[in-house]
């Protein structure tokens, strides 16, 4: 690039600067750039684990959703296509890999409680005391909240997959209708009614319903 005749350095060789563009970065990914992607994972890891987060519940399986989807980004940066936001090309990603995870993670659990149907689980007792004593105003601050993370673990996992990928990606992330829609492969008027079912199903398991 030029300025009055003078050549100015190509900013995007600076991994972290502003001045770097999603696009700019994959196709430095695309070319076997290790500062361009990361500077990719700085970018998007943390936005990609609170989707994932929403979607999974379990902090581990999220962070291994991240992993898997950024690995996929690395060996597929290639067929990374510029007509795509490189958002909505990653989350179409990371909800792939969290459909996966569920799906293995349900047969999983079937087949765990298959074999535990007649025994009783050891594990889950209370670790010994000997630790310092948390004050009581502490104690009742943090199971507030992770009561409250529960209550909205366990509601989401009554709204329908679709339903709760789109409710993560648009409120966890902000993405618009549009992206939602592409990001799932699926027309604007379904990502609405999908949208308006979930938080419907939402509201209703949050209330007690």
């Amino acid at each position: 690039m030029t300025e009055s005749g003078v050549t100015l350095p190509d900013m995007t060789t600076f991994p972290g600067r502003p001045e770097v563009s999603d696009r700019a970065l994959m196709r430095r990914v695309a070319d076997g750039d290790e500062p361009a992607f990361t500077t990719l994972v700085d970018r998007y890891g943390p936005r990609l684990f609170v989707v994932a987060r929403r979607l999974l519940g379990s902090p581990a399986d999220a962070e291994d959703a991240v992993q898997r989807t950024l690995l996929r980004c690395l060996t597929g940066a290639r067929s990374y296509r510029p007509a795509w936001a490189v958002s909505t090309w990653l989350y179409r990603i990371l909800t792939n890999v969290c459909i996966d995870q569920m799906r293995r993670r349900s047969t999983a659990e079937t087949w765990r409680r298959r074999a535990t149907h007649d025994g009783s689980d050891a594990g889950g007792r209370p670790a010994g005391g000997g630790g310092r004593r948390i004050p009581a105003a502490a104690r009742t601050d943090a199971a507030d909240r992770i009561q409250r993370r529960l209550d909205l673990d366990r509601a989401l996992a009554r709204v329908p997959r679709e339903s709760r990928l789109l409710l993560a990606l648009r409120y966890a992330d902000g993405l618009s209708y549009s992206e939602l829609a592409r990001a799932r492969g699926i027309s604007v008027n379904t990502v609405k009614s999908q949208l308006a079912r979930g938080k419907s199903i939402l509201r209703a398991a949050l209330e007690g319903d």
